[in-house]
């Protein structure tokens, strides 16, 4: 039965038999068959069928809560008894936002499986938004990211702590002593990411708090890498976490220009739904704070 309910659930999520074939590594046939069955099983119809398309109906809708809440029991018991004593599963699943799943998640990982080398890794990288959407709707388990720390049905776990730097290209000699006004900041050309980042959302909230509203803003684009790739063939200037950063210092790529005045902390969040229980969750937050040197 579980099997059915996770073949309906990605069903749903993608509003596509082909999608949740190729998902779940099954032929198209076999997941008809499946919610066919289901929907035989309960003596109604899950899906609105449409030509190229389909679409839940309102008992299919009914029928996903009850799908997720069931999924969430069956998540507990094999948490309790399958993965019990550390015993790990093949594989791990959770959400990272975009900063960390580029510079901190993958020496973490690599890590761990320098001790738990048959234990695999599925990261879905998106950004803050967007990965706590997916642990609302229970697509995944858990996640690390920039959360703000404001959702009751989210929990939030302090991580590691973060700060925003303003930088630039290392040849850029425009303020030789490295440091700047808030009121100089506003008039830079700066290049942000997009709506949605974590990032972006503290770094306006630090503006706010000093009475400045908006920035000059010459580009926006979805990444840090992206970003740091701009800096390096323009005089332009970014806030960005200082994590994401280091080898560009050190290979003098870029350089860090001081705010007078002005500093932009925040933490990286372990996030998962408010009263969710996990051993395998609970072990690897234990692993990540005490194996890796930050």
């Amino acid at each position: 039965m579980d099997h059915k309910l996770k073949i309906f659930k990605s069903v749903a999520h993608h509003s596509s038999f082909t999608k949740a074939a190729e998902q779940l590594f099954i032929s198209q046939p076999a997941i008809s068959k499946a919610i066919r069955n289901l929907e035989d099983d309960y003596n109604t119809s899950f899906f609105i069928r449409k030509r190229n398309s389909i679409e839940l109906t309102q008992d299919g809708k009914s029928f996903l809560i009850y799908v997720n809440r069931i999924l969430e029991v069956y998540s507990e018991i094999e948490n309790q008894f399958i993965h019990k004593d550390n015993q790990l599963p093949d594989r791990i699943k959770f959400g990272a936002s975009t900063t960390l799943a580029s510079y901190i998640i993958p020496k973490i990982i690599a890590q761990f499986r320098t001790q738990y080398p048959k234990t695999s890794f599925e990261i879905e990288s998106d950004n803050s938004d967007h990965i706590e959407e997916l642990i609302l709707n229970q697509q995944l388990d858990f996640g690390i990211t920039e959360g703000k720390n404001t959702n009751p049905k989210l929990h939030f776990k302090k991580f590691i702590k973060d700060e925003i730097v303003l930088v630039t290209n290392d040849k850029n000699s425009q303020f030789p002593k490295g440091i700047i006004s808030l009121k100089k900041l506003q008039e830079l050309p700066i290049i942000e990411r997009e709506s949605g980042s974590g990032t972006r959302e503290i770094i306006y909230e630090a503006l706010l708090q000093q009475q400045i509203k908006s920035l000059q803003i010459a580009v926006t684009l979805n990444s840090t890498e992206a970003i740091k790739n701009y800096l390096y063939y323009s005089d332009s200037y970014a806030l960005l976490s200082i994590h994401a950063i280091r080898e560009d210092l050190i290979t003098n790529k870029l350089k860090i220009i001081d705010i007078k005045g002005f500093t932009i902390e925040r933490w990286f969040y372990f996030v998962s739904r408010t009263g969710y229980k996990s051993s395998l969750m609970d072990y690897f937050e234990r692993f990540v704070q005490n194996s890796y040197n930050f």
